[in-house]
């Protein structure tokens, strides 16, 4: 081989190198990143304590029975007639019917002494429930009715006095009898005779 040629194949083999090394070059530049450092990691938050949840047992528990007095609501009632500030109060007790002072007439004996003076007294009726609550609560002790007058006998002269006033002039009062005329058409004149019977009688 000439001196010339030799040259040449140098100077080709120079060239190949040189390319070669070019292209081992760009082939390190191509990597992907991850030939890159790793960077720094991100050092973790500690978490922060939490307690652990208790859970209550499903396991019923046994309530105790209280040993003091019951409860309100469920105390025995008290008796009848008990209240406040009045242990074991009675209930009212029943109406007794008042009776006629002693000595007093009775109403069948006014009566009998108005007939015996011929004076009228038709229709007799016993009316005495109307001295009591049951009736019209007048407060006599006995009542006899007629239909021109009624006679009235009471337990004492108070109140003979005061259901006279009561009546007005349709009343006469004489000791703890009244004689009254409501709703009778007895004259005056017979109104006096009947009183002059009675004055006579107590």
């Amino acid at each position: 081989m000439t001196s010339a040629s030799r040259t040449r194949a140098v100077a080709a083999l120079l060239l190949l190198a040189t390319a070669l090394a070019g292209c081992g070059s760009d082939d390190r530049d191509d990597r992907p990143d991850s030939a890159a450092p790793p960077a720094a990691s991100t050092p973790a938050t500690p978490t922060e304590s939490i307690p652990p949840t208790v859970v209550p047992s499903a396991t019923p528990t046994a309530v105790p029975t209280p040993s003091g007095p019951p409860r309100a609501g469920r105390m025995t009632p008290p008796p009848p007639g008990a209240g406040p500030g009045q242990p074991g109060k009675a209930s009212t007790p029943p109406f007794v019917m008042p009776t006629r002072s002693a000595g007093a007439p009775s109403a069948r004996q006014v009566v009998d002494a108005f007939r015996a003076a011929k004076l009228p007294v038709a229709n007799l009726r016993d009316r005495s429930v109307d001295c009591g609550p049951d009736g019209a609560g007048l407060g006599c002790a006995e009542l006899l009715v007629t239909d021109t007058v009624s006679v009235y006998v009471f337990p004492d002269a108070a109140s003979a006095t005061n259901r006279t006033d009561m009546w007005g002039t349709d009343a006469y009062r004489a000791g703890t009898v009244v004689l009254s005329y409501l709703g009778t058409s007895t004259s005056t004149a017979q109104r006096q005779r009947y009183a002059t019977v009675l004055a006579d009688l107590t």
